[in-house]
């Protein structure tokens, strides 16, 4: 199957790089459960929604994605973090958790998301 027809919740607080974060998914065949800016609305879209998976900006306009990630981890929802800033320094308990760098680039995006083990849940 891989990751087609997956449900992915894209986190990421600049809106021109979520469009781009959104059409990269579709074009990998996935469906975007939802894009949230901030951690408030990504925690919305995780209580609401039928997640597969996420992709989780590591900062966040000043905050970070962390708290998300636990949820996310919480509910067995994979997830890959992104950043922009080069190799950023997760806490020991997301160390070993897949992250690609930004821009993002399809096959990075394609690659990592293919690294996670999904299971569906409806």
């Amino acid at each position: 199957m891989g990751i087609h027809g997956w449900r992915v919740l894209a986190v990421e607080d600049e809106f021109m790089i979520a469009m781009m974060l959104e059409d990269m998914l579709v074009e990998l065949g996935c469906d975007v459960a939802g894009i949230a800016a901030n951690p408030k609305q990504a925690l919305e879209l995780i209580e609401s929604k039928d997640i597969d998976a996420a992709v989780l900006d590591v900062n966040l306009d000043g905050a970070n994605s962390l708290g998300i990630a636990a949820v996310l981890r919480e509910k067995q929802i994979p997830f890959i973090f992104a950043t922009g800033y080069g190799s950023t320094r997760l806490p020991p308990e997301f160390a070993s958790c897949g992250t690609i760098q930004k821009p993002y680039r399809l096959e990075d995006l394609a690659g990592a998301l293919g690294q996670l083990r999904v299971v569906r849940k409806g």
